[in-house]
């Protein structure tokens, strides 16, 4: 076996050193672009990583060169325990992020600074209260848009994230960006992507180039700024000159940045995932329970990594169920 410093390394010559964490399948919202509308059958308790584990293998992560983590879910904050794992793992010395619907946050607010967070996204999807019902099924609206608000008076960077879906949400994309211009917030543009259950067809898709269009029919070229990307970063980003914040778009489905990914994914059951859109996993948490180094199957399972979207490399491939549907739904893999 390799030095353990290129065990997370594919045979790409990719380095990942960003693992997203599911620590529940649970939530308390039903969006219909990550959980059919039925619900899941929910893992046993038993088969569900807990504190320890978690801990255990993130440290396991970290040793071999991960610097940054972000927990997902289902909805992270609604885990019982979620406060004692928080904390925990923002003793690993890494950049922890959370990914939340944000209905919990207020509840967190000394948590999240006592673990280092300083980052929160949020999951956000209309920003009319009839709407924002309607593809949640519930009605938190007026308790999301309040948290929101203190995590910025709270001075965390806050991102919203906003799935589009053409003829339901595309025709808020101004408004959105509008709220960049008094808010130091990053609203990022995510194409909507299939999953199991998540009723997927190209007709729903928002496209990159059609965000942009969107953009310059409301801002003149000059005014829209093209900034930097960090590396690695999924996320082309953009600032309307005058605005205090900015605004992203990820192109998962018409332009991946596959090759530059640095991603790993652990689900709530303890697998671990290489690509977002693969249907192959590998069990740790058996592995771990059973007293046994997880650390050849990590190397292995990176190696499995294929070049791009998990061998789903043209649009027909992409575009067909009978790939796409083998996949876990959304809420099961971790946002």
């Amino acid at each position: 076996m390799e030095n353990n410093n290129m065990l997370l390394q594919d045979e790409f010559g990719r380095k990942h050193d960003y693992l997203r964490i599911s620590i529940t399948e649970h939530c308390n919202l039903r969006c219909t672009y990550c959980m059919p509308e039925d619900g899941i059958s929910l893992t046993p308790k038993s088969h569900l990583m807990n504190a320890d584990e978690i801990v255990s293998i993130a440290q396991t992560f970290v040793n071999l060169g991960v610097t940054k983590i972000r927990l997902t879910g289902g909805e992270p904050l609604v885990r019982k325990d979620a406060k004692d794992v928080i904390l925990r793992l923002g003793k690993l010395g890494v950049n922890l992020t959370i990914t939340t619907n944000g209905i919990l946050v207020a509840n967190f607010i000394e948590t999240f600074k006592e673990a280092g967070i300083k980052t929160v996204n949020i999951s956000i999807d209309s920003l009319v209260k009839d709407k924002f019902n309607k593809i949640t099924r519930r009605e938190y609206f007026d308790i999301v848009q309040k948290n929101i608000d203190l995590l910025l008076e709270e001075k965390f960077n806050v991102k919203l994230n906003v799935v589009l879906i053409k003829s339901f949400n595309n025709n808020e994309i101004i408004d959105f960006i509008l709220l960049t211009k008094s808010k130091n917030i990053q609203v990022r543009f995510i194409e909507f992507m299939p999953f199991s259950g998540n009723q997927w067809d190209k007709s729903k898709l928002v496209s990159y180039a059609e965000i942009i269009e969107t953009v310059q029919s409301e801002y003149k070229l000059s005014q829209i700024e093209r900034l930097q990307d960090s590396p690695n970063d999924t996320a082309k980003n953009f600032k309307i000159n005058s605005h205090l914040g900015s605004f992203a778009i990820i192109s998962s489905v018409t332009n991946p940045f596959c090759s530059t990914c640095n991603r790993i994914r652990l689900t709530a059951d303890g697998k671990l995932k290489n690509c977002l859109f693969s249907n192959s996993e590998t069990s740790l948490l058996e592995v771990l329970r059973a007293g046994e180094s997880i650390l050849p199957l990590i190397e292995q399972n990176l190696l499995s990594k294929k070049a791009v979207r998990a061998g789903m490399d043209d649009d027909l491939k992409f575009q067909n169920p009978e790939l796409f549907s083998q996949n876990r739904t959304m809420i099961a893999i971790g946002g």
